[in-house]
């Protein structure tokens, strides 16, 4: 199945440093830019950094939990290829990140068993990112 590629606009209250951090960490390539906002390839999709002031999300996140852990809400991110997933995850721990959940799986021998790894932008914006060795469990019940 093809994908359309989404838009994803988010606030960030340091343009800079976010750009930074995105660009760098993930090494995602910059498309179009001003001086309040950048495009990123977010793995084929649209992610825009708006510069805004901090909003109360980045301020304090809410949590919902989720086989035993804290899960930051709202949050965002990709579902990648188990073998992207593990590269990621070594990326980011070799720039020191310090993670909300640490790569795991989650679920294990249960329907819908995932890697998965949680962690904040510098503005407060948490992203998930996951992985399925089997993509048919993605929207298994």
């Amino acid at each position: 199945m093809a994908l359309s590629p989404f838009h994803l606009a988010i606030p960030v209250y340091d343009l800079a440093t976010c750009r930074a951090f995105y660009g760098e960490t993930f090494g995602l390539s910059e498309g179009r830019s001003s001086a309040q906002w950048v495009d990123f390839d977010f793995y084929g999709h649209q992610l825009v950094i708006h510069e805004h002031p901090k909003t109360a999300t980045q301020d304090s996140a809410h949590t919902n939990p989720v086989d035993g852990h804290d899960v930051p809400v709202p949050h965002f991110g990709i579902v990648l290829s188990w073998e992207e997933w593990e590269a990621l995850a070594e990326r980011l721990k070799s720039f020191g990140t310090q993670f909300v959940i640490e790569p795991y799986v989650r679920f294990k021998g249960q329907v819908g068993e995932q890697a998965t790894m949680f962690l904040l932008d510098p503005c407060g914006n948490a992203l998930e990112f996951k992985a399925f060795k089997d993509m048919s469990q993605l929207f298994a019940k």
